[in-house]
This record gives structure tokens, sequence and C-alpha cells, in this order.
């Protein structure tokens, strides 16, 4: 994963809009760079490619001078139209086509099998994304439990991301049945105090973390 370490994948941040009324994708980046978020993955399936484009440069155009990398959902030539740092991609979007397309960016692949985990290490990923629970804010995602999670962790060398219902009270669950990460949506996007509620998953990762060695 070159600098993108499995540590590096702490706390992912996915954007939202429409969580809380007047709260748009930006506010929600915003608040995960200040909260200091790993990684803020700008997703907005409602927008046209030329909203998405304008979204993600200006997330991208956040993260400067941070810690944290912007990437782009499902928008292959969008993350490389910005500049962004990597994309994610799920099933359905090819994902065996998007390595030569973004170079060396972070890759990251949606699974929810084995096989699917050992074949997104063969085409290039960097890490995958596997749902934990079920979640509102992607409601056609198939729920992998811990268990679930756990089988995929070993099946690949890949580090894995868990989404899904996933919050402060939980993320530890996640990283104990073999995750390197957590990912949010409704945890931060949702919260009253954005910031706050990042800063709270970045503790919790990093003392489980912390714990462990």
């Amino acid at each position: 994963m070159a600098e993108h370490t499995r540590e590096g994948l702490g706390v992912v941040v996915l954007t939202s809009s429409g969580l809380v009324p007047g709260r748009d994708h930006l506010d929600v980046a915003r608040a995960a760079i200040a909260g200091g978020a790993n990684i803020v993955q700008v997703r907005a399936p409602e927008l046209s490619d030329e909203a998405l484009e304008t979204l993600a440069r200006r997330v991208v155009g956040a993260c400067e001078g941070s810690t944290t990398l912007p990437i782009v959902n499902d928008g292959v030539e969008v993350a490389v139209s910005v500049g962004a740092a990597g994309v994610h991609v799920g099933q359905g979007d090819h994902p065996e086509t998007v390595r030569p397309r973004i170079g060396a960016r972070l890759l990251g692949v949606s699974v929810s099998t084995p096989e699917q985990a050992r074949a997104a290490a063969a085409f290039g990923a960097d890490y995958l994304g596997v749902t934990v629970w079920e979640t509102a804010t992607k409601p056609e995602a198939e729920p992998m439990g811990l268990d679930g999670l756990a089988e995929i962790a070993r099946a690949s060398a890949l580090p894995v991301v868990g989404i899904g219902g996933v919050h402060s009270g939980n993320a530890t669950e996640v990283l104990a049945a073999g995750a390197s990460g957590v990912a949010v949506v409704s945890a931060v996007g949702g919260a009253n105090d954005m910031e706050a509620a990042t800063w709270e998953l970045v503790e919790t990762v990093s003392g489980w973390r912390e714990g462990t060695r």
C-alpha cells in the first residue's frame, strides 16, 4: 500500500447530505478533517458527474495541509481529474478495470465473500470494505456480521475496513474481528457535533490499537 499503512486506514468518514437539515457533504468533510479522520470518502450518488467533480475538488482542497486523505466513491474518472488520493468501488463497478486507470492511487474494493477478497487482491486493491451490520444509509448492502468480516480478513493479506452500523460504541468489536479500520456515515454525518464524533472514533481506534500492542 505504499505509504498507506494499515494504521493509516483507521477512521474513514463517508460524506453525506440531508442526515441533518442544512448539512451538506462539504460540511461533513470539513468536520471529519478537523476531527482527525484518516480518510474522507466522497460518497454522493445523488449528484451528477459534474456536480460530483465540483464537490470532490472542494474536498481535496479542504484536505490540503492536513493528514486526511481524500478519496472518491465510485467516480474513478472524477478521482483522477481532481487529484484525489484514491477511489473506492463496488463489485458492480468492474473493479478489475480500475487499477490501470488510477495508477498508484489508493484503491478500495467492497467485498462480501472470501473469493471476492482474493480476486480484489489479484487485480491490485489496497484494502477491502466489508459491510458488518445493516444500515439505512445503504440498505442494499449485504451485512456480513462480525463472523463474516473475520472470515474475509483471514482470506486475504489486504487490510479490511468495516462499515455499516459502526459507531464509537462498537468500533472495537469490528477491530477485534480482524478489521484494520472502520468507516462511518451517520455516526459522523448525523451527529450533533461532527468534529467531536470523529475525534471520539479516532481515539477509540487508537486506544484499541495501543491496548493490543
